[in-house]
């Protein structure tokens, strides 16, 4: 555990260097009225800081910046609760005070305002995103050479697609096939069954099945998932607005994963309680390891249907964005409560 006087240094330094993108250096910290220690003493803990893993020292610079853990520990321990400014949140107020919107109006908005307000990417999962889950499907021969693929979902969607049989393989491999799907896929959303085809489901193909190169290509396009309508980006581009992402080459991979319905939406996850925060490296992705994203999911009838999120720079203003985020979560829960109670 650090001590007050670290936990203090720590916490003016993640402020500075939230505001001024620069490293930040210990005659910096010592000028702020709430720290009182002198620039010896804080020179001191910021090396000690860094020994712990809490703050890194980029280049030769005398000054330091926080590490993911110094910023997780700043999230989960230092962080002060924040109001909001009456014309900031105004807005948004008056459109979950109001029940005239389509959701898809009310979503689109949303995104929109949040994006502006913090200046980062943000992003609103619908509830019909994750409703759809894989109940059976079926492959039916109209040819030696094509079949339909039948996909039910639970809640008795049915979605039919036009698929080419490779040549030479045998009804029964497609029997086969069938049979694994079901077994090991029922009750997977529907848009991740693509992802979990080729992680779980094509190793054993392969163990089994003679033309399985050829049954992978043919099965994988069933499970493609237009996602694009079931959610709303909002500020692609702010990244590059952050001094940290103003080099193009390093911004690349991130403006080209928002581009990838599928992954983005794997990206911000299901639905869960509470509050999600994803920092640096803790990202699974590597296009967003300088990169952190906060999500929070609202609710119909206690249970989690639908997720805002915002995707910036570790260096985020980790208060505006949380406070945000929780305002707008349940606000978007009362809209949905008061929308069902009206039917």
């Amino acid at each position: 555990m650090l001590s007050e006087r670290q936990r203090l240094i720590l916490s003016a330094i993640i402020d500075n260097y939230i505001r001024s993108a620069e490293p930040v250096g210990s005659r910096t910290i010592s000028k702020r009225d709430d720290v009182g220690f002198s620039s010896a003493t804080i020179r001191n803990e910021m090396a000690d800081l860094e020994e712990l893993g809490y703050l890194e020292q980029p280049h030769t610079s005398a000054g330091r910046i926080p590490s993911t853990l110094g910023y997780r520990f700043y999230v989960d321990h230092l962080l002060q609760p924040q109001g909001f400014n009456e014309e900031e949140m105004g807005n948004f107020k008056q459109v979950f005070a109001e029940r005239i919107m389509q959701y898809e109006q009310v979503f689109d908005y949303t995104a929109a305002m949040l994006s502006q307000m913090t200046n980062y990417t943000s992003i609103v999962l619908g509830p019909e995103m994750f409703e759809h889950r894989l109940k059976h499907i079926q492959i039916v021969p109209l040819s030696e050479q094509q079949a339909v693929a039948i996909v039910v979902t639970h809640t008795g969607r049915v979605e039919n697609k036009l698929i080419d049989i490779p040549a030479g393989v045998p009804a029964s491999e497609v029997e086969k096939l069938v049979n694994l799907l079901n077994h090991r896929l029922q009750d997977v959303p529907v848009w991740q069954l693509r992802q979990r085809l080729y992680q779980e489901i094509a190793d054993e193909m392969k163990r089994h099945m003679e033309h399985y190169e050829q049954m992978l290509h043919m099965i994988e396009g069933t499970f493609e998932e237009d996602v694009s309508d079931r959610f709303i980006l909002h500020g692609t581009t702010k990244i590059m607005n952050q001094p940290e992402f103003r080099d193009v080459e390093k911004v690349k991979d991130i403006l080209e994963l928002l581009e990838q319905s599928d992954q983005l939406v794997n990206l911000f996850g299901m639905p869960q309680d509470g509050m999600q925060i994803r920092i640096g490296q803790e990202n699974q992705v590597n296009a967003v390891k300088d990169c952190s994203i906060i999500t929070t999911s609202y609710y119909l009838d206690g249970k989690p249907v639908g997720k805002v999120g915002i995707l910036g720079p570790t260096r985020m203003d980790y208060n505006k964005v949380i406070s945000a985020l929780n305002y707008i979560g349940h606000g978007l829960s009362r809209l949905l409560a008061k929308q069902f109670d009206s039917k």
